[in-house]
């Protein structure tokens, strides 16, 4: 059972109760679907006896709030916290610093990588829940009964998983791992923010010359600057496939555009002038856009090899071996070394991965002399 928590007094009357509480686990429910921003509707909070619910619709001071989840003697247990930590951050100007992610923990610990919560419950507490809600209208008010239980459920066994993964941390010897690991998701969510680049993620940009990649820069930026002032998704406006075409064509005229795959007629009619003047704008920016082009084959050889050699290290360190290195990462080294200025990514060539992926790629590397 949980109590709901709708009014400023209310809301600050339980960040008074909560303030000595150590532990708090945390949760929200938003909703994404027509909107660019995240519209946050609730916040689960427990200490671990107890479970409100903030319903974020119908309070505006969440200074209190603020103070308490910002507390440096508060710890919040999240569970794959880092669209959590954004929707608190856009909505209601919330910034935790001093977090556990049991997600985070569960593959430190070797129990399974990026696993959901559901079956944390289930592998950790042999509970098996129900997730049926997570895509309802969590808005609409009344909410459900339905809705209400799913909520309370999210963060109902917060405090038994950190308890049982803490332990599990200490008992490795991986706390310090852990705390690298949480630095870093910090780090990810930062990078979430920031869009400049989003160009560079777009499959095939690679194939592009510098001009249409140039555009596809620019475009980009004009798409990703009109969603956040619309509050709309990006895909509403233009799917990422169907700005690369646009890029590549460099289109002059309006009927070019009717070419364009994927394209609804509707956003032709609505953007479509505004497309035709943004790739004319980009005539004129320096052409630096870059994208990295697939690493040869050779190198490719090398990559398979090093793989091979983070997959048994992992297994002799029990432990995932996504937390090791990921591709993105091996590939942009092996790109270094083949223009001659050879480097390792920050979180490879210090901290705890060091001692391992380090010596696993320099032993590969040294065989390319």
């Amino acid at each position: 059972m949980s109590t709901w928590i709708n009014n400023n007094n209310q809301l600050s009357s339980l960040c008074n109760q909560l303030s000595d509480c150590e532990l708090i686990a945390l949760d929200t429910e938003f909703i994404r679907t027509d909107t660019f921003y995240p519209k946050i509707a609730l916040i689960q909070l427990s200490d671990g006896e107890s479970i409100w619910l903030v319903d974020v619709l119908a309070i505006d001071d969440f200074s209190p709030l603020k103070n308490l989840l910002e507390s440096p003697d508060n710890t919040l247990i999240f569970h794959a916290c880092a669209e959590d930590l954004e929707v608190l951050d856009h909505s209601v100007n919330i910034q935790p610093t001093h977090i556990f992610d049991t997600q985070i923990a569960a593959g430190i610990v070797n129990i399974g990588y990026s696993m959901g919560y559901a079956r944390l419950v289930d592998s950790l507490l042999d509970i098996q829940l129900d997730k049926q809600e997570t895509r309802s209208n969590w808005l609409a008010r009344p909410l459900t009964q339905k809705q209400i239980d799913y909520a309370e459920v999210d963060v109902l066994h917060l405090h038994k998983l950190h308890g049982l993964l803490l332990k599990m941390l200490d008992k490795q010897n991986r706390l310090q791992w852990f705390d690298e690991e949480t630095k870093g998701l910090f780090n990810v969510v930062d990078k979430r923010k920031n869009n400049q680049n989003y160009y560079t993620r777009i499959k095939g940009a690679w194939r592009l010359d510098a001009q249409s990649l140039t555009a596809l820069r620019h475009l980009c930026q004009w798409r990703d600057s009109h969603a956040r002032d619309k509050d709309i998704p990006k895909s509403r406006i233009a799917k990422d496939s169907v700005l690369l075409e646009i890029a590549e064509q460099m289109p002059k005229y309006r009927h070019q555009l009717h070419s364009v795959r994927d394209w609804h007629p509707v956003s032709i009619r609505r953007y479509g002038d505004i497309i035709l003047k943004e790739v004319l704008l980009s005539l004129n920016q320096t052409q630096d856009a870059w994208v990295p082009r697939p690493i040869s084959s050779s190198l490719n050889n090398t990559f398979k090899k090093i793989r091979k050699s983070l997959v048994k290290i992992a297994e002799e360190q029990k432990i995932p071996q996504e937390f090791l290195s990921n591709k993105r990462e091996l590939e942009d080294i092996l790109r270094s070394v083949e223009q001659g200025n050879y480097q390792l990514p920050d979180r490879i060539k210090q901290g705890w991965r060091q001692q391992w992926v380090q010596s696993a790629v320099e032993s590969e590397i040294s065989k390319l002399n």
